[in-house]
């Protein structure tokens, strides 16, 4: 339980970074950030597989279009929608709508043998936590009369977001206990290859064409953030996700989708500079406190 647990935090803390990305990379869009990012991702599977071929487990057809399909749920379907509620919602909004993600997995996943009542501290936890957060995001938000119908637009694309991790997160946890003989890190490479051809081909039908890219003043850190979100956000936590799924009850694996959330935040206070408000900074004690009680409730 604790390899499990510590998986999954470490899968939270490397999510995180995605949500900060996209105002690091002005001028790229949504499109071009999502496939540098799923194209690394895609790479780096590729090569863990062909450096480890001999003793490798190939997918079969069914499996393979089992990759392909998680791949555009969890990975550029939804990250293509969240870059783009960024773009349209800024940073806060956008994390918070995805932070709620928690709450569907535990009620959606819940193990037969669990009581509510012992789910519903850490429950009540995470509720209270995500409403004080949307306390003080949503004032700054409705400040922004010239971007009302762009924001709102963004909210809709974050809450799609929402519903493709959600499903991702249920349909991944089922398949991985279906399959014990595929390992986690088998499993993230077929979903990565998948993904990267899924990225690709994005970008030639939606993408800049190299000649735009080419005239980017910040070539070197939109480098540098497809390199770290697709080897880190994308491969390596979905290698800890994995692991986590196996060995935790769904339930418990939604409510460590919450430290995704705190990460996200802190690295956003980072970039800008600031300090969290009174009202953020409970909110973050809330999400832990919900996170303990929930590990408390599963063992």
């Amino acid at each position: 339980m604790l390899t499990g647990l510590l998986a999954g935090l470490a899968a939270g803390a490397l999510w995180g970074m995605v949500f900060v990305v996209p105002r690091m990379t002005p001028g790229l869009s949504s499109v071009d950030l999502t496939a540098g990012r799923f194209l690394s991702y895609g790479g780096m599977a590729a090569l863990a597989m062909l450096v480890t071929w001999r003793r490798h487990t190939w997918p079969t057809m069914r499996q393979a279009a089992s990759a392909l399909g998680m791949s555009l749920l969890g990975a550029t379907g939804y990250y293509l929608l969240l870059a783009q509620s960024i773009v349209y919602a800024g940073t806060e909004v956008p994390t918070l709508i995805i932070g709620t993600i928690p709450i569907w997995v535990m009620l959606l996943g819940k193990p037969a043998g669990l009581k509510w009542a012992g789910l519903l501290p850490g429950l009540l936890l995470t509720l209270c936590g995500l409403a004080l957060m949307m306390q003080s995001t949503l004032d700054n938000a409705v400040q922004l009369p010239a971007r009302g119908g762009q924001f709102w637009w963004g909210v809709l694309l974050a809450l799609g977001a929402m519903l493709c991790w959600t499903a991702f997160a249920l349909l991944n946890a089922a398949w991985l206990k279906r399959h014990p003989e595929v390992s986690a890190t088998e499993w993230a490479n077929w979903i990565g290859v998948a993904t990267g051809v899924g990225a690709f081909l994005l970008w030639l039908l939606l993408g800049s064409d190299l000649g735009t890219l080419s005239t980017l003043d910040n070539q070197a850190m939109i480098a540098v953030a497809c390199v770290a979100t697709g080897i880190g956000s994308g491969w390596a936590a979905s290698i800890l996700w994995n692991m986590a799924s196996r060995r935790l009850s769904v339930s418990l694996c939604g409510q460590l989708i919450v430290s995704e959330t705190l990460f996200a935040l802190f690295y956003s206070f980072v970039w800008d500079g600031v300090w969290p408000a009174a009202t953020q900074a409970w909110a973050a004690v809330l999400f832990t406190l919900g996170i303990l009680a929930s590990i408390r409730a599963h063992r």
